[in-house]
């Protein structure tokens, strides 16, 4: 059964088709995954209270309802670790197609993956993990299992990977918290599930993770045309 305050953040998406990031973090952490800190600032200054408040270096990135892919217009910003610099970011930013804020978040690291989803026509939701950031389209490292995600199928899908090692620690490198991965692509493949009715696709890219946790850094809900009601 979908959370109310679920339904409410993909019934005020339907227009636009796609749910926001602010809004997707909000509707992932209801869902029991772990997202950075962050906010969603209209203003200068409230992107740099929030920034005092959890400490530089940050992320900043354009929220826009006609901006579906932020980097294709520079619609990132990495590691920004001043007032004056998150000033002059958030300044470009506001000139961007459809500006409405900026999202302030705290930087995040560790091996990037990606986690998705897609409801097919004749299978239902398949869920995909792989090797993420900007070397997702390079690599192409990906396996897909359809859902829902028990623990050896996430199992399966680890070692399915071509770069299986760096998640199990590669020539003296930390391991990833494989635990916690688990627990992400579990709950994330209920989530789809329930949500089955409502969504086209998801797409969380990158997913950090560490030895310690794995956390949601991006994520975007592309909703179906002609679906039910939220």
């Amino acid at each position: 059964m979908v959370k109310k305050g679920i339904r409410n953040i993909l019934f005020a998406s339907k227009d636009v088709g796609w749910v926001l990031e602010p809004q997707a973090k909000r509707l992932f952490s209801m869902a029991g995954l772990n997202v950075p800190r962050f906010t969603m600032s209209s203003t200068v200054e409230e992107a740099v209270r929030f920034a005092h408040k959890i400490g530089y270096p940050i992320v900043a990135k354009v929220v826009s309802p006609r901006i579906v892919h932020k980097s294709d217009c520079d619609g990132v910003a990495v590691g920004i670790d001043t007032d004056g610099e998150l000033t002059k970011t958030f300044t470009r930013f506001s000139q961007i197609e459809g500006f409405v804020g900026v999202l302030v978040e705290e930087m995040m690291s560790g091996l990037e993956l990606i986690v998705g989803a897609k409801i097919d026509y004749q299978f239902g939701p398949v869920i995909l993990l792989g090797i993420g950031g900007t070397g997702v389209e390079i690599y192409r490292d990906i396996t897909m299992r359809m859902a829902p995600l028990r623990e050896r199928d996430v199992e399966s899908m680890v070692k399915g990977l071509k770069a299986s090692p760096l998640l199990e620690g590669y020539r003296g490198s930390e391991p990833i918290n494989l635990s916690e991965l688990t627990r992400l692509l579990i709950t994330f493949s209920e989530l789809v599930m329930d949500l089955e009715e409502f969504i086209e696709s998801i797409d969380l890219n990158p997913v950090i993770c560490s030895s310690t946790t794995c956390v949601v850094a991006d994520a975007r809900i592309m909703l179906k045309e002609t679906g039910g009601n939220p």
